[in-house]
């Protein structure tokens, strides 16, 4: 008598913890579970985000510069995919949106790759502008991802 009591108890358990796992897997959203987090996934398309102080009176020698040393570098450049340079001139600030692949490949550029394209690019400035300083200012480096 005493073993099928034990018997009993434990199916009850059993039953129960059953019961109460098939209700908790049947509530939880099953997509929030399969979604992958942004710092995790690189597959998607980046959006490298750059803000520039640009003067008025300066901003063909930017226009220039960015012809002449950044364009080709970044056309080479596996992940590249195109930019817009755009120019508020009521706040004299160049927006520099470069389009990438995905993160991976951007990052993948090693930074001194960058910093060496970037000084021949002051230099270029420099040399058109006869100063001693680059006059371009970063104000702002981030990236944007595009919502779906």
């Amino acid at each position: 008598m005493k073993l099928n009591l034990n018997f009993k108890k434990h199916l009850q358990k059993f039953c129960l913890v059953l019961i109460c796992s098939i209700i908790l897997i049947f509530q939880s959203d099953i997509s929030n579970l399969k979604a992958l987090s942004m710092d995790i996934y690189q597959g998607e398309m980046v959006i490298e985000e750059l803000r520039l102080k640009v003067p008025a009176d300066i901003k063909a020698a930017w226009l220039n510069a960015e012809k002449e040393i950044w364009e080709p570098w970044l056309s080479s450049q596996d992940g590249f995919l195109g930019r817009q340079l755009f120019w508020d001139k009521e706040k004299e600030e160049a927006l520099i949106l470069v389009n990438w692949k995905n993160k991976k490949l951007w990052k993948n550029i090693p930074m001194s790759e960058v910093n060496l394209v970037q000084q021949k690019f002051e230099d270029n400035v420099k040399a058109a502008l006869n100063v001693g300083d680059n006059p371009f200012k970063l104000i702002y480096e981030g990236e944007l991802d595009k919502q779906r």
